[in-house]
């Protein structure tokens, strides 16, 4: 049409002027050359109009969904822009980083620095766990919820807060964006109604959570509630969102099948693969259709993965890479020099919060103070997504709520922080734990906790040990975060074994001066604490512990002691280490002082007196999987003479501590003891395989009584000792054995230690 006009205009002009022959050739080549270029010009603009609008569609299937980025990679080599984004499970994860304009190497980069094992687990750094929560989740083996005398299972492995904690890090840059078309690439992807089983479409909404609630794969991942719907995993209904992407505007569909094929019974071997084999039944007979409305096919050969190979990330990747260039052409077609992309890497906004305000859902059981408390930043408060993390990670691991989401919200030049927050339905469990060491021998655990016994934020917890030696340990306690808590505390611990006579008659522990004892101790405590400066717990309280020992062996009579003790004491801990039994970093401190007012006083030696004990440990990692730990201890008696059976008792590994006791590589259980002691150990670890320990440990000591009153606890140690031995973590607890031995001792010990202390 622009042409056309043109020649009329030139025709026009000849006819008005009368020029020479060769003027009007001049003026028709200049027009004719004007034309040329405005044609060409609008030629280009009507082509680059016409580019095709292509749209990605990416399947789910766990850990295979590794080869979407493979494919990426090849159609960023290929300059092809994507212009629509729908996914599904890991689909739903890479498309939706893709579309916040994350370029393919960059999710690459994420996948490599992720621990699949912590997100499969929902890991909790055990930093983010308070005190009471660290001796829980160290003593029992199996939890089940409890209710009406029945014993239930948990409806998932996950909670998925790993899961959420990431992506909502992942996706800063667009934290504000509840549209998923106003994503730089617009975006999609599929959950399914647990409920009636449809289809949900999640175009709208918290990007991180519809992330996760795509890939909330049955019994692995908890449903995820998204506007008052209970969603699980997309691909029950709708592996691969075809439709939902054309109707976005897609000329062009690009689709990666990453799913798996039925399976015979022969391959049928676990419960992972029949669960993929029920989600597939259906997605598998509709993607046949769906395959022959794909304009470019992409079936990545990856049946030798699972959907939990992620280890095998890289090499699932390069098979997305290698489908991908089969269809190299077809994807060349598509681009020319004109409309070639170059995805760029994404700038990450900052990580800097300023929370203005903290919202959460009604609670009935639990107080806002406590969620804030919990959080350890206030309103006001300007934190890292770190920071964010770690507070979001310290109520997860109360296990007080069944599902845990938050949003950041504008308001002005600062965010607010929205909690969702969904109340635990089971306040009672019960839980298993197993154990064994050279002390208290064989023992099960069977503990029984309530929460919301008689006020908000209590716990209730009774531990029944059944074993060579009954045992028993009561605890209640109010956790009222920054504020005072308060709880009460009662056990019993009692053991059968030759110990060193000194507590009888206060002579010097050896080898050599060991007795038979029945050893019973009953302690009752009511306490209080608080968190002091976010760091440390604080506390203190009055303790009423009544002692009996007897001896067999003994030609004068058989009771050592029979007596009621009362006494005030205070504390002082800091706990960062990332795993008690083998911590790779972090590091330790507990102080406390006991003072005895009263005694019933069996052996009328009584007098009032006072402890003092301090222990400091710290853990590095020093090269790849090795790990040195350094221990120091300290304790002293003063004021009045102590009373022997308070000393500190030294002596063997591997089992619960009460009192003064404490290990000592090199001797017997509890077989050198003084009313003061100095000691210092240190432990090289190896992880030679994953969850197995080699390790080395060395400690030496000087002990006895009155032993800074001179300067004599500076020389050379009186005591020393060392071990060797080798650990494994398993889902009881830890598994050791050690052999240990002394110069000052003729003889070395080997000890077993099985499960978590208690």
């Amino acid at each position: 049409m622009v042409a056309l006009f043109l020649q009329e205009k030139i025709a026009f002009c000849l006819s008005q002027f009368s020029i020479s022959i060769w003027g009007r050739v001049l003026v028709v080549l200049v027009l004719l050359s004007f034309t040329s270029q405005n044609s060409f010009s609008q030629e280009k603009k009507q082509d680059s109009i016409k580019r095709p609008k292509i749209g990605l569609v990416l399947s789910g299937g766990g850990a295979k969904g590794f080869a979407h980025i493979g494919v990426l990679k090849v159609l960023e080599e290929a300059g092809l822009k994507v212009d629509y984004i729908g996914g599904t499970s890991m689909g739903a994860i890479i498309g939706g980083l893709y579309a916040t304009g994350y370029n393919a190497s960059q999710i690459d980069s994420i996948f490599k620095r992720t621990n699949f094992d912590e997100l499969i687990n929902d890991y909790i750094p055990r930093a983010s766990k308070n005190f009471y929560g660290k001796r829980n989740d160290e003593l029992y083996a199996l939890v089940l919820p409890f209710s009406n005398f029945r014993i239930g299972i948990p409806e998932a492995l996950s909670k998925g807060m790993y899961n959420y904690n990431l992506l909502s890090s992942l996706t800063r840059n667009v934290r504000h964006v509840r549209d998923f078309n106003q994503l730089p690439t617009p975006f999609l992807c599929i959950g399914t109604d647990i409920e009636t089983g449809k289809e949900v479409l999640l175009n709208k909404g918290n990007l991180a959570q519809a992330m996760v609630a795509s890939a909330a794969f049955p019994s692995l991942f908890s449903p995820v509630e998204v506007d008052g719907k209970l969603l699980v995993d997309g691909g029950v209904v709708n592996n691969y969102p075809i439709k939902e992407v054309r109707d976005l505007g897609a000329d062009i569909i690009i689709g990666v099948d990453v799913q798996d094929d039925l399976l015979t019974r022969k391959n049928l071997k676990n419960a992972t693969k029949i669960l993929v084999q029920i989600t597939n039944l259906q997605s598998i007979e509709k993607m046949k259709a769906k395959r022959e409305d794909t304009n470019i096919y992409i079936k990545p050969d990856i049946r030798d993965f699972g959907v939990i190979s992620f280890d095998r990330g890289g090499e699932i990747i390069r098979r997305g890479e290698d489908a991908t260039f089969e269809v190299y052409e077809k994807i060349k077609a598509l681009t020319n020099e004109q409309n070639f992309y170059k995805k760029p890497k994404l700038k990450l906004a900052s990580d800097t919060l300023q929370i203005k305000k903290i919202n959460n859902t009604k609670l009935e059981d639990y107080t806002k103070e406590y969620i804030t408390s919990k959080l350890r930043f206030k309103p006001g408060s300007t934190i890292t997504y770190d920071e964010l993390k770690r507070g979001i990670n310290n109520i997860n691991s109360t296990q007080n709520f069944s599902a845990i989401s938050y949003s950041l919200d504008p308001n002005g030049d600062k965010e607010d922080l929205n909690l969702t927050l969904k109340e635990n339905p089971t306040h009672t469990y019960l839980k298993l734990g197993l154990h064994y060491d050279g002390l208290y021998k064989s023992a099960v655990l069977l503990n029984l906790t309530h929460r919301k016994t008689f006020l908000k934020n209590d716990n209730t917890s009774l531990d029944i040990i059944l074993g060579d030696n009954f045992r028993y340990d009561f605890n209640y306690y109010v956790e009222n975060g920054f504020n005072i808590s308060f709880g009460f505390n009662s056990r019993l611990n009692q053991f059968n074994r030759n110990i060193t006579q000194s507590i009888n008659d206060k002579s010097e522990g050896s080898e050599d001066s060991l007795i038979n004892v029945d050893f019973m101790d009953i302690t009752n405590q009511a306490y209080f604490q608080t968190i002091f400066v976010q760091k440390f717990l604080m506390g203190g309280g009055f303790e009423h512990k009544f002692l009996k020992i007897k001896s067999p062996t003994l030609e004068t009579a058989s009771t050592i002691d029979e007596s009621n003790y009362f006494s005030v004491f205070g504390y002082l801990k800091y706990d960062s280490y990332d795993n008690k039994s083998f911590p790779r970093s972090g590091w330790y401190f507990s102080g406390d002082v006991q003072t005895y007012l009263a005694s019933s006083d069996y052996t009328n030696q009584f007098n009032p007196f006072s402890t003092a004990k301090a222990e400091i440990g710290i853990a590095r990692t020093v090269f790849n999987k090795a790990t040195i730990k350094f221990q120091s201890d300290i304790g002293f008696a003063f004021g009045n003479d102590s009373v022997p059976f308070f000393d500190y008792i030294l002596g063997g590994y591997g089992y619960q501590k009460i009192n003064n006791f404490n290990y000592f590589y090199g001797y017997d259980f509890l077989s050198i003891a003084g009313d003061s002691f100095i000691k210092a150990a240190i432990t090289f670890d190896y992880e030679i395989f994953k969850r197995n320990h080699l390790n080395f440990s060395a400690n030496y000591a000087n002990l006895g009584d009155d032993l800074f009153s001179t300067v004599d606890w500076i020389d050379m140690p009186k005591y020393s000792g060392y071990a060797v031995g080798y650990g494994l973590e398993t889902i009881i607890g830890p598994i050791e054995v050690k052999y240990s031995w002394s110069p000052e001792n003729p003889k070395g010990y080997t000890w077993f230690n099985i499960g978590f202390l208690f």
